[in-house]
């Protein structure tokens, strides 16, 4: 809309933004409790998925030296290595998502915040909760490692990799969808047609 355009008013006397705002008032109502349910149910699996990782990140698998040194027993193993690292991502990416979702839910949800805040505020929190469920699938595989017996070992990475693929396929044929409709409704410049006109 050309700028000069704003100043102007309709035979009711409004400018096209109080127009636009009392037409939309449904939207950004039914927009603020979509949201707030969709804030509250990630808010709620970022926090069970940091006290998780909180209390695997306490307890040192296979514990500490008995000399003076308190290193771990198994700190020169690769699966250690994966193990603390995983551990590490997971409980800050899950932090951090109950952060950003708690932003979310104390918003004002006024139209502007629609605008620029919260489409950018929930593609990040859904990203950043995927890498936390990711790493804490890690995470656990790697701990898990150390608890099997050396016959039961080489049957470890297939039973981890389809655990892994399952939840993966779940994630995808869910979540990715809406991940994606918000990354396309935020960066697209106008609204895409969804289904053509039949001729």
């Amino acid at each position: 809309m050309p700028p000069h355009f704003f100043i102007h008013r309709n035979k009711k006397g409004d400018t096209p933004c109080d127009a636009f705002t009392n037409t939309h008032k449904g939207l950004v109502k039914s927009s603020r409790k979509w949201l707030t349910n969709t804030a509250q149910s990630c808010s709620v699996v970022a926090a069970l998925i940091a006290g998780v990782v909180f209390a695997t990140v306490s307890a040192v698998p296979g514990g500490l030296k008995q000399d003076d040194s308190g290193q771990p027993v198994f700190d020169e193993k690769l699966s250690f290595n994966i193990f603390s690292i995983a551990a590490l991502v997971a409980l800050y990416s899950s932090v951090t998502a109950l952060v950003i979702f708690l932003v979310i839910l104390t918003s004002h949800y006024q139209q502007k915040d629609f605008h620029k805040g919260l489409p950018r505020c929930l593609p990040f929190g859904l990203t950043v909760i995927f890498v936390s469920i990711f790493a804490m699938l890690v995470s656990f595989s790697a701990g898990h490692f150390f608890v099997l017996k050396d016959s039961l070992k080489d049957m470890s990475l297939p039973v981890y990799t389809v655990t892994c693929f399952s939840v993966t396929i779940f994630v995808m044929a869910q979540l990715f969808p809406l991940y994606f409709d918000l990354i396309n409704a935020k960066y697209s410049k106008i609204p895409q047609r969804r289904q053509k006109r039949a001729t």
